[in-house]
């Protein structure tokens, strides 16, 4: 398991496939890249080298509550580094998601280093709005209130973590629960001053403002509702707006695996793209 220091933290990634152009792909949530294996693979057989990174405070990677950006705009930022690491800058940026978010943040804040923008099942709207700030922070701030930081470590997500690198329950534990909730509530606030829709946290006029080849691929649950990802399509100037054989169904979230069996279009259609936008540019 190919590990990186990475500005004040040290991030678990893996890149499959050897030549060809680069694309980073970026999970939902606050998952590791598991998931992503098989299809990262699917595309890395067409041609493609795919790195797939734990985002710190996910996966394997370490857990640090600390910064003064918003922890997406950190994540940006360690992508950064992380890509030029390797030699993979500019690269494709792409993901589902908040991993869709962050790859229109990583192009807003360094727009030098991106090729094209793959933006898959894009969050937005009322119920998106309601549910994720208690998901991604509000659960945890209040475990902390009531448990300090022995709660939070309890908590399932931060259990996963900690079994996927036990380096990070010391340095939790060490942590003054009152400097946690502080960071924590700081985040909050940033995940909440943006707008609620089309795109959760994205402003309208940054979208209008992508000049980089786009592909949106809509999803079909409550928090990625499609009518999300057509009106995302529809301000990004020039973007391609692709639809799979799906309906929206009416659940909060559908994972990921659901997908699977159209993982080989996905594949087919996002690679095909990304060779067009190659081929257009070596003109």
């Amino acid at each position: 398991m190919p590990f990186s220091k990475v500005r004040d933290v040290t991030l678990h990634y893996r890149v499959f496939g050897q030549t060809g152009p680069w694309l980073a792909l970026i999970t939902g949530g606050r998952r590791g890249f598991n998931e992503f294996i098989p299809f990262a693979e699917k595309i890395a057989a067409k041609g493609f080298q795919v790195l797939l990174h734990d985002r710190r405070n996910t996966g394997a990677s370490d857990v640090l509550i600390a910064g003064q950006d918003g922890e997406e705009e950190i994540w940006a930022d360690d992508l950064a580094v992380l890509l030029d690491q390797l030699g993979a800058s500019p690269a494709f940026i792409g993901g589902t998601s908040s991993g869709a978010r962050l790859s229109m943040l990583y192009n807003q804040r360094h727009p030098q280093n991106v090729k094209g923008l793959l933006l898959m099942r894009v969050t937005g709207g009322d119920f998106a709005a309601g549910r994720l700030p208690d998901t991604y922070y509000g659960q945890f701030i209040k475990a902390a209130q009531q448990g300090g930081m022995k709660a939070v470590c309890e908590t399932e997500q931060y259990q996963e973590r900690i079994q996927a690198n036990p380096s990070n329950l010391p340095r939790l534990m060490a942590m003054d629960p009152k400097e946690y909730i502080r960071v924590m509530e700081h985040w909050l606030s940033i995940f909440l001053r943006g707008p609620r829709k089309p795109v959760l946290g994205m402003e309208d006029d940054v979208m209008r403002a992508i000049k980089v080849p786009t592909i949106v691929i809509p999803g079909n649950d409550k928090t990625h509702a499609s009518v999300n990802g057509i009106a995302a399509a529809s301000l990004i100037p020039n973007s391609i707006l692709f639809q799979l054989p799906i309906e929206d169904q009416d659940v909060a979230v559908l994972p990921f695996s659901d997908w699977e069996p159209h993982e080989a279009t996905l594949a087919h259609v996002l690679t095909e793209f990304m060779n067009k936008v190659m081929s257009n540019t070596s003109h």
